[in-house]
C-alpha cells in the first residue's frame, strides 16, 4: 500500500501511530489484527521496539470503496498528488460532492474518476467549497490519512488562503476577525454573526488597493458556511457582487472567492507542503 521512513532514533510503531499521528483507537486495532505493518522486506515488526532512522516500514491494508459515482473522465486539474493524497482545483459553481443520488457532477465524481482510472477506489474530501468558491480542495485517499488530515483541519494546521476582492478599503492593513456564525432565522441559506453561532476566525490582510476596492488575503482557523462572506460583510467590506451580504451588484451578477493555497506538514512524506491554484 505504501511505506513510510522513520525520521526518529528509538521511535516505535505503537508510538507513531497513537502519538505522531494520533490515529483512534479503532483504526490501530484493526491495523494491529491485519498484520499490517511489517519491514520493508515483509518481515513482522513488533509494535514496542525502538527503531532507527531510516528504518522503512510497509503499510499494507484494506482500503474500502467510496461510494461516489465517476463521471465519464476527470475534468479537474490536479495540482498536487502522491499516493495519500491529492489536491484538485474546484471550479467555480460546481458543488464538492452530492447531496442527492442525481448529483453526479460534483467535485467527487470527478475525483472518483481519476482515482479509478489509476487504479484506486477511495476518495474523501478533507474540507469543502462552497458552490460559490474556486480553487483547491484537498482529498485523502486512504482511511488513515482521512482521519490525520481531518485532525488537522481541527487542530488548524492545515493553513487555507483565500483571496478576493472586496467593496470599501479597509483602513489597517490586517487583522482577525472573531465572530461567530449562526444561521438567519430569516433566510434559509444565509448566516448571520450571532453570539449563539459557532466560533468563527478569519484572518485577513490587505495586498491591494484599487479606488472604492482592495484586494484581500485571507487564512480560515475555522470552516464555517459562508465564514468569508459573512465576515467581510460584518466589517462592512463585503465581496464584490455578493448580493446576499449586501454588496453591490456587478456586471456578472456574481461574487469571486478563490480558494489560492493550501499549506501543511505532511504526515507522511516528513516535509512541508505548499500548493498554489495556477
Amino acid at each position: 500500500m505504501f511505506q513510510y521512513e522513520i525520521v526518529q532514533d528509538g521511535l516505535t510503531v505503537e508510538e507513531l501511530l497513537r502519538e505522531k499521528w494520533r490515529l483512534g483507537k479503532k483504526i490501530v486495532h484493526e491495523l494491529r489484527m491485519a498484520k499490517a505493518v511489517t519491514f520493508s522486506d515483509g518481515t513482522p515488526v513488533l509494535w514496542k521496539d525502538p527503531l532507527k532512522t531510516g528504518t522503512i516500514l510497509e503499510f499494507k491494508f484494506e482500503v474500502p470503496s467510496s461510494n461516489y459515482r465517476p463521471t465519464d473522465e476527470c475534468e479537474l486539474t490536479i495540482q498536487y498528488e502522491d499516493e495519500h493524497c491529492l489536491i484538485v482545483s474546484k471550479p467555480k459553481g460546481m458543488a464538492t460532492h452530492p447531496n442527492d443520488e442525481w448529483d453526479v457532477d460534483t467535485c467527487m465524481n470527478h475525483v472518483i474518476a481519476h482515482i479509478q482510472e489509476n487504479g484506486g477506489h477511495y476518495a474523501e474530501h478533507v474540507h469543502r467549497l462552497d458552490l460559490g468558491t474556486k480553487g483547491l480542495l484537498l482529498v485523502a485517499k486512504h482511511q488513515i490519512a482521512k482521519s490525520i488530515f481531518d485532525r488537522m483541519i481541527e487542530e488548524k494546521s492545515i493553513v487555507r488562503t483565500y483571496e478576493a476582492e472586496v467593496q470599501g478599503n479597509i483602513r489597517q492593513d490586517s487583522g482577525t476577525i472573531n465572530e461567530a456564525i449562526g444561521k438567519d432565522r430569516h433566510h434559509a441559506t444565509r448566516r448571520v454573526v450571532s453570539p449563539t453561532g459557532q466560533q468563527a476566525i478569519t484572518h485577513f490582510e490587505v495586498v491591494k488597493r484599487f479606488k472604492g476596492t482592495c484586494l484581500v488575503h485571507l487564512v480560515l482557523e475555522t470552516g464555517r458556511t459562508h465564514q468569508i462572506r459573512v465576515h467581510m460583510a460584518h466589517i462592512g467590506h463585503p465581496i464584490v457582487g455578493d448580493t446576499m451580504y449586501d454588496a453591490r451588484q456587478t456586471a456578472s451578477g456574481d461574487y469571486e472567492l478563490h480558494a489560492i493555497q493550501l499549506e501543511f506538514d505532511h504526515p507522511f512524506l516528513n516535509k512541508r507542503i505548499v500548493v498554489k491554484d495556477q
